[in-house]
């Protein structure tokens, strides 16, 4: 059987969100990871799906099991570390792709192989998910309001009805943004801050009182490029985390759970990260837990010689049978919503992009909006 889209990946949560979204809009799909049981509900509720075992440590296969689906289009969901091997991978198999986003200097190595992916003719897309993605396309739908932009503030808040400790999202990724430095632009220039060195309590109107700090995200990479031209002097990233969530990850951290490095455990090597982030997906969520999330950015700039600020943002809930994700639609479903834009025409550039310099605007929030994503310009609701 002939697929319309392949997601890597899919056993996460994310490549799970991304694939029902997919398969509850009549496409078919093969879903790729290491853990059938954690899809076997996908598998059992909808019929145009199968899954396949692909570890993506090994090129080759991921090479061939592109080719054995017959997919138009590649969602990729698993850790961003892997961003740069399934994209060569897609290259050599001339298939469109998009991604959840990477670092710095990963994004930066997708977006050079800008001329390669336009001399193949196909188009891939980095970080289609919360931020990057929906942050990115709000930039993109405000930035002609400005003749001049001068700094760029964006970032993430959430909260919870239930103060109990929930995952927000990747483990691995978390503590990557608790102890990573947080790459900055500053009077024009790339600067390296430490993210507890920023660390502040912050009141948001949204959610309520936050932990935030600088983290690494590679919107101050894009953000940069491609609105430098606009005179931007600033770009700041920010994550805000509800203090009883944040306390609880800093003591993983503290504790050493969080480490990469491998340590001797009965015989066999094993990293505290990945035995902490097995146990975490292994507790059950709290009955009636929900979240709320704020997805922003804050653009402050010059019309016509007079200072202006718009204020955009992105409002989240926990919907009604996706209480499994919390707010995680809002990085599952927009990389969803882009590849099947890509899927039917609608975005039909060629190379490699982040969502701001190729994703329609006002189709991808009409998309959002039908998933009670709700985008809002200075208070006003504008989906």
């Amino acid at each position: 059987m002939k697929y319309d889209f392949i997601v890597v990946g899919a056993t996460g949560q994310q490549g799970r969100i991304s694939s029902i979204d997919l398969l509850k809009n009549g496409y078919s799909v093969l879903l790729c990871g290491r853990n059938k049981e954690r899809v076997e509900h996908i598998l059992n509720n909808f019929k145009k799906t199968d899954f396949v075992y692909l570890d993506l440590r090994n090129y080759k296969d991921i090479v061939k099991t592109i080719k054995q689906s017959g997919a138009r289009i590649l969602l990729n969901c698993a850790e961003g570390d892997w961003n740069l091997q399934v994209l060569k991978a897609c290259v050599e198999t001339k298939i469109n792709s998009i991604d959840l986003g990477s670092e710095i200097w990963m994004t930066k190595k997708q977006l050079e192989m800008d001329n390669l992916l336009k001399k193949v003719g196909i188009v891939h897309i980095t970080g289609c998910g919360s931020v990057p993605g929906i942050g990115n396309v709000m930039l993109n739908h405000v930035s002609n309001e400005f003749d001049t932009i001068k700094t760029i503030e964006v970032g993430f808040s959430w909260n919870s009805n239930i103060k109990e400790f929930v995952i927000p999202f990747s483990m691995e990724s978390i503590t990557e943004e608790f102890t990573e430095p947080a790459t900055n632009v500053k009077n024009g220039r790339f600067i390296k801050i430490r993210p507890m060195d920023s660390l502040e309590e912050n009141k948001n109107k949204l959610v309520g009182k936050e932990e935030r700090f600088y983290v690494r995200h590679p919107e101050t990479y894009t953000f940069y490029k491609y609105y430098k031209h606009k005179g931007i002097e600033n770009v700041k990233f920010y994550a805000g985390f509800p203090i009883h969530s944040f306390k609880m990850i800093d003591a993983i951290i503290k504790l050493g759970l969080g480490s990469k490095k491998e340590i001797d455990f009965q015989g066999m090597k094993i990293r505290p990260i990945d035995f902490t982030t097995k146990v975490l997906k292994e507790l059950p969520m709290p009955k009636g837990y929900k979240e709320k999330e704020d997805l922003w950015v804050k653009i402050y700039g010059k019309k016509n010689k007079k200072s202006k600020k718009i204020l955009m943002q992105c409002v989240v809930n926990t919907l009604d049978n996706w209480e499994f994700a919390g707010c995680n639609i809002d990085t599952g479903m927009p990389a969803s919503i882009i590849a099947q834009m890509i899927f039917r025409g609608e975005i039909q550039g060629k190379g490699s992009f982040a969502p701001e310099a190729i994703v329609p605007t006002k189709l991808f929030f009409k998309e959002l909006s039908k998933r009670k994503m709700f985008v809002y310009q200075n208070g006003r609701k504008i989906n």
